[in-house]
């Protein structure tokens, strides 16, 4: 008989990835398609949508047939997405109208700072949990309506859906019969009362979105519809959705209040588990819905990072000095120290607890002696000093971390947990199952299967605990380097 399996997409901001799970949490197969960034002007980062679904597609369909041909039998799809991401498109075609406005797109940045000053940041922050920044959905919305022909008019008319990727990918996997999302990715577009758990129509009206656009909104273990069987052969039912990062608290265990986990990818991002209490920073981070299971609502507050892996992303395709993202690991072992390099890696703003979208990246401390070492090592450092930021905001808002919980394509960077632990002061943990938001996603839709109640034994098992060795000198003074290069970035330096 088949043993019964769940198929996840991990649908990135670089790639699209599926991965098969079977009934203790095991991968079974893995496949991934990169696809371009669109870049159209300075700030501006967008994506095609159909180079996306083609992608997910594409990955989805072999992930299907390899786990079958082995004696499986796929019971659900689960969907994990990139958040934020913003897209339109036609309700009878399915044809976006136009590209996808990216998380990290920065177009919006005047328009945030003018409601900023109108005063509307404390009401908005009440009722989403979210600060006025261009990273959040709602803006990209307004810019759609205002800029694309036609584009008002017809979503007035109810001739198009908006949605962000998660939407777009059920509507197309069910022949546009499903417009629905989650809690969690509801709770990124600015539009979304995270308290009464409604679209709200005070936002609505004030970024000019017409309600009937909105997808509706459902738990993140739910049926939210039915995979037509010209994709894969047969009729699968979707049954799991939640945002990367939420479904990455899943994948590594974060079910108690107090638990966290950072995610390092494109972007980082860390997100501490609050409980039935919804927290409101005082420091300008996020508070968010963790997820919703059923009526039971359990939320998070969370701190953005805009760049991490990216930083060795460009030090790779930007300039050239490494072949592949492994080789900064033996580059920074091979360091005695940092030499007095920073790099602030602002490419597209900095995201908690600065939210300053004019920043831009920096290099500073160069010398003659610089080379490629002292550079890949500034990168790897730039995301453990981030992290270090917000979990300083997060104890100043009452949410210690005894330890944290880390994940995604940078940690298996050894030199790079090591720093992270050093810098944090805390112990860190490596999960065995490194593909946590596809796993997340899995327990999400295997949940609605019945294949476990909870999940599988794999969520949260870590093998591998860092711990600090550094002195408390060297911690002081790499932190006080990191402190003046932010302040020059942001021109507050003396």
């Amino acid at each position: 008989m088949s043993q019964p399996c769940i198929l996840a997409i991990d649908q990135g901001t670089t790639s699209s990835r599926a991965l098969v799970f079977d009934g203790e949490g095991g991968i079974v197969c893995v496949f991934q398609q990169e696809f371009p960034q669109v870049y159209p002007a300075e700030g501006w980062v967008e994506h095609d949508p159909e180079a996306i679904w083609s992608s997910v597609l594409d990955v989805a369909r072999q992930a299907f047939a390899a786990a079958e041909t082995r004696g499986y039998r796929v019971a659900a799809l689960g969907l994990t997405n990139q958040r934020e991401t913003a897209l339109a498109w036609d309700r009878r075609s399915a044809l976006p109208v136009h590209n996808a406005i990216v998380w990290q797109d920065r177009r919006t940045a005047e328009t945030c700072r003018r409601l900023r000053e109108e005063g509307r940041e404390a009401g908005f922050q009440e009722a989403t949990g979210l600060l006025l920044d261009p990273y959040f959905s709602c803006t990209k919305y307004q810019w759609l309506l205002r800029h694309v022909d036609r584009c008002l008019a017809r979503a007035r008319a109810g001739e198009l859906a908006f949605g962000t990727v998660d939407t777009f990918l059920v509507s197309r996997l069910t022949g546009g019969r499903s417009h629905v999302t989650d809690v969690t990715n509801a709770s990124r577009t600015g539009l979304f009362n995270i308290h009464t758990l409604q679209w709200d129509a005070g936002l609505c009206e004030w970024f000019g979105v017409p309600r009937a656009v909105l997808p509706e909104v459902m738990p993140c273990s739910a049926e939210f519809g039915i995979a037509d069987a010209r994709w894969f052969g047969r009729e699968v039912p979707i049954l799991g959705i939640a945002g990367d990062q939420q479904a990455a608290a899943i994948g590594q265990g974060c079910f108690s209040a107090g638990d966290a986990k950072s995610t390092y990818g494109t972007g980082c991002f860390i997100l501490a588990n609050t409980g039935e209490q919804a927290v409101t920073s005082g420091h300008r981070l996020l508070t968010t819905v963790a997820w919703q299971l059923e009526d039971q609502v359990t939320y998070a507050i969370e701190g953005s990072i805009f760049v991490a892996g990216a930083a060795v992303q460009w030090l790779r395709d930007g300039l050239g000095i490494i072949g592949h993202a492994a080789e900064t690991e033996g580059l920074a072992r091979g360091l005695a120290g940092n030499a007095g390099v920073y790099m602030v890696p602002a490419f597209t703003g900095l995201g908690a607890p600065w939210w300053d979208p004019d920043a831009r990246g920096a290099l500073l401390g160069l010398t003659r002696a610089t080379g490629p070492a002292e550079l890949a090592r500034a990168a790897l450092e730039s995301a453990a000093y981030q992290t270090r930021d917000l979990v300083d905001a997060m104890a100043e808002d009452g949410v210690s971390l005894d330890s944290l919980r880390v994940d995604g394509g940078m940690v298996s960077n050894d030199w790079l947990v090591q720093f992270l632990a050093d810098i944090l002061n805390r112990p860190v943990e490596r999960p065995r199952m490194a593909e946590t938001s596809a796993l997340g996603a899995a327990i999400l839709a295997g949940r609605k299967a019945g294949m476990w109640s909870d999940g599988p034994d794999s969520a949260g098992a870590a093998i591998d605990r860092f711990v600090p060795e550094c002195s408390g000198q060297d911690r002081e003074r790499w932190l006080a380097g990191w402190w003046d290069a932010i302040s020059r970035v942001r021109g507050t330096a003396p």
